[in-house]
């Protein structure tokens, strides 16, 4: 009997020549799977299941992870308004995990003998994947069939094409994720730390001119209204603001970081949809939560954004920076006003019941209600006490040195 194996399937250039191997040269029965984290729409849902009808696999699956995919972890990036190096708002890493996790249930679900991904030997997913893995089907075997060969990607080609595989190879130049977090772009330009990519390769197209202003309505920390269409959850408004403002070209950048490997990495992204909401709703949080729990809670994300960026999504103490982001969103409720042009966006406002510039207590450098001008004088001395102090009593012996009596 054939061995069976679950292929984490993208139907990009590295997949597909991780089908056509695994069947042609390990003989296995190839089971490819596409975890959908939002951004495919279903004519690129059915083209993706023709494509890999066509390599010859013995089953495809799309299996709709988007619900999951912002219920444990978008979410939380959103509570924490985490950008990677204050840049990147972690759009590919923030999908390995959900990914990783269905297809390590898909493997449980069919008694598959292997897992397989398309992962090259240097970059940051062959650890998300192989650590989910090996947590979680610790006894099945991983296949990394372009890690393992070390191709490049024209020895890829060079193969696909002796097997007369149809794709688009001219497109392959540039490896290409797509999600409702965002869309990456790696490519020859990314390979140097000068060239910009060129208009051609960003996914989404830029159509949309003039500027548009839009209502985000929050309710505890979460995104359920744009404008007046209320959603039914989340990931769905997520994925029409990123309908709605990806044309215009916002949210494209260039992210420069450390890979878990220790190599500096470069890719491009456009993260319309995710920019916007973590700005919004950052900016709400400034006005509804206190100065501490706006210190706290950069601290913890800070860290839970770089430990999911590496990987470590299933380490327990994710679970308790969760649970604290979690507390902070009570009050987080409200309308942010955002105003979108090419290429930028600006936040303009907001209204809440839970605004703390609320002027019944006053008004930064106009009136004081709530306390009065000599409780301010008092406070002052108290709070600056130990400092007069330290001044006092080193003022003192500093003399004493510059007067030749040390």
């Amino acid at each position: 009997m054939k061995k069976n194996v679950v292929l984490a399937f993208s139907g990009g250039l590295d997949t597909t020549f991780c089908a056509v191997y695994l069947k042609h040269e390990q003989h296995f029965d190839v089971h490819a799977v596409t975890v959908d984290t939002g951004g495919l729409t279903e004519k690129e849902r059915q083209q993706l299941e023709q494509h890999a009808t066509a390599l010859g696999v013995a089953s495809f699956r799309i299996i709709d992870a988007r619900t999951t995919y912002y219920n444990k972890v978008l979410k939380y990036l959103i509570y924490g308004n985490v950008l990677k190096n204050n840049t990147y708002p972690l759009s590919v890493s923030a999908e390995r995990i959900v990914q990783a996790l269905v297809i390590a249930d898909e493997v449980k679900r069919i008694h598959a003998d292997a897992v397989a991904h398309g992962s090259t030997g240097a970059g940051n997913d062959q650890v998300r994947f192989d650590m989910a893995f090996q947590i979680l089907i610790p006894e099945v075997n991983i296949i990394t069939p372009i890690r393992d060969l070390s191709l490049s990607r024209q020895e890829e080609i060079d193969y696909l094409k002796q097997h007369q595989v149809e794709m688009n190879f001219e497109k392959a130049v540039y490896s290409i994720n797509k999600g409702m977090w965002g869309n990456s772009v790696g490519g020859k330009e990314t390979l140097t730390s000068v060239t910009p990519l060129p208009d051609t390769a960003w996914p989404t197209a830029v159509y949309k001119n003039g500027k548009e202003r839009i209502k985000l309505v929050f309710k505890n920390g979460e995104l359920l209204q744009i404008n007046e269409q209320l959603f039914a959850t989340a990931a769905e408004a997520i994925e029409e603001l990123g309908v709605i403002a990806g044309p215009y070209g916002i949210g494209r950048d260039i992210h420069v970081g450390d890979t878990i490997i220790g190599l500096k990495g470069r890719v491009g992204f456009e993260a319309a949809a995710a920019l916007i909401i973590i700005k919004a709703h950052h900016t709400l949080e400034k006005h509804v939560l206190t100065k501490w729990q706006l210190y706290w809670k950069d601290q913890l994300a800070l860290w839970y954004g770089n430990w999911l960026h590496e990987g470590q999504y299933l380490d327990p103490v994710m679970r308790d920076m969760e649970a604290f982001m979690d507390s902070t969103q009570k009050y987080v409720n409200g309308e942010v006003y955002v105003t979108l042009l090419p290429y930028r966006f600006s936040i303009d406002g907001i209204q809440s019941p839970h605004d703390l510039m609320n002027d019944a207590f006053g008004s930064y450098g106009e009136m004081n209600r709530s306390l009065r001008g000599e409780d301010v004088k008092g406070f002052t001395k108290v709070f600056g006490n130990q400092t007069a102090i330290y001044h006092k009593v080193n003022n003192l012996q500093d003399s004493l040195v510059f007067n030749g009596h040390d």
